[in-house]
């Protein structure tokens, strides 16, 4: 019994400590990941939404394929405690950049493929479900050529992979102003080329 007054202590010092350590554990636990964890995680999160987005600049299946591929191998050449804040803005500027080296290179510039774009982007669906939607994202991606190339990129970012608009501005480089303009004006002529049952 003598033992245990002893004990006490110990055991009321420890929320003292707990919190410290979970506040010190949370942020901490990532970067105890190796470079290989890293990229792996990266990988897993970001890879299929950087060949929708590449699909989008380059019309090719493949060549979005390889771009990604090699936006990844320049992810395991960066130190990751430098870009783990800015990951996915990094990721989807060097894939952007790089996508558009090709295109500067091959001067380059194809419709959509509707197809390509449902392999990347489309869900799962019942047969008739797919047909429809299939129908209807032609719709969408002829009005979608039909804008420039600025407006159809920033709605894409935003609306398709979800960037915020300082992600968008970090991306592309262009103002938060000029997103807004571009999103706003992008999205007016779409409603205006879209079939009414669209704009609802």
């Amino acid at each position: 019994m003598s033992g245990f007054p002893e004990k006490v202590p110990k055991l009321s010092a420890l929320p003292d400590v707990d919190p410290n350590d979970g506040a010190q554990n949370a942020p901490e636990e990532p970067m105890t990941e190796t470079r290989e964890q890293f990229v792996e995680r990266a990988l897993a999160e970001f890879e299929s939404p950087l060949i929708g987005y590449a699909v989008t600049i380059l019309h090719d299946l493949d060549r979005a394929r390889d771009v990604v591929q090699d936006t990844f191998i320049r992810l395991c050449q960066q130190e990751p405690n430098k870009i783990r804040e800015s990951l996915k803005t990094w990721l989807f500027t060097v894939c952007r950049n790089r996508a558009f080296d090709i295109l500067r290179k091959e001067k380059r510039i194809q419709p959509l493929d509707e197809v390509q774009w449902k392999r990347v982007a489309g869900p799962e669906l019942a047969p008739d479900e797919q047909a429809a939607h299939d129908e209807r994202m032609s719709q969408v991606m002829k009005s979608l050529d039909r804008l420039s190339a600025n407006q159809r990129e920033v709605i894409l970012l935003k609306f398709q992979q979800g960037l915020s608009y300082q992600e968008i501005v970090e991306v592309t480089g262009l103002t938060s102003g000029n997103i807004g303009f571009l999103i706003h004006t992008g999205l007016k002529r779409l409603r205006e080329t879209l079939p009414a049952d669209f704009r609802s």
